[in-house]
């Protein structure tokens, strides 16, 4: 999907997927795993991330102790020199986070540098298999405007249970 085309189609739609999702707490489909793998499936045959990274773009994930370790050896640095090269302490939650958007490792081919050790954050990205589903409603509704994937996702699966279901 093409990003421009992305941000006008979330523009539109983004209220009622997000009130989707708000029902979603309530109401949930006793099937809602086997639905969510089903769907899921389709939407990773149609997205490719390569042709997007606009979370890479856009967001910036949570360091965590052991992502800062991991990736400061990778690059051959103290954890000291990196976070103060790379990160920031947010005021309020203390989390670490990229200093600047896009991700300074973001290459122009929209590959990550540092793929084989990227922070965890970024490897469950988009948390599509986070469980219970309805337990990560605030997380997705959040990433709507950020993942084309999340937003098919969630796109389909109302259709589907608006469809199936007494809803």
């Amino acid at each position: 999907m093409q990003l421009k085309q992305f941000r006008r189609k979330t523009v539109a739609q983004r209220k009622k997927l997000a009130d989707f999702l708000k029902k979603l707490d309530d109401i949930v489909p006793d099937d809602m795993p086997k639905l969510l793998a089903e769907e899921d499936k389709k939407v990773w045959q149609e997205t490719a991330c390569l042709s997007c990274a606009n979370c890479c773009k856009k967001m910036t994930p949570t360091f965590t102790k052991k992502d800062m370790v991991r990736i400061a050896a990778h690059l051959e640095m103290s954890v000291n020199a990196f976070k103060k090269e790379w990160l920031y302490q947010e005021e309020g939650t203390g989390d670490w986070m990229n200093k600047s958007t896009p991700c300074q490792f973001l290459g122009a081919d929209n590959k990550c540098s540092i793929y084989e050790v990227r922070p965890s954050d970024c490897a469950e990205f988009p948390h599509h298999h986070k469980q219970p589903f309805d337990a990560y409603n605030d997380t997705f509704t959040q990433n709507l405007s950020y993942c084309p994937a999340t937003y098919n996702l969630v796109e389909r699966l109302k259709k589907r249970i608006e469809k199936e279901y007494e809803w």
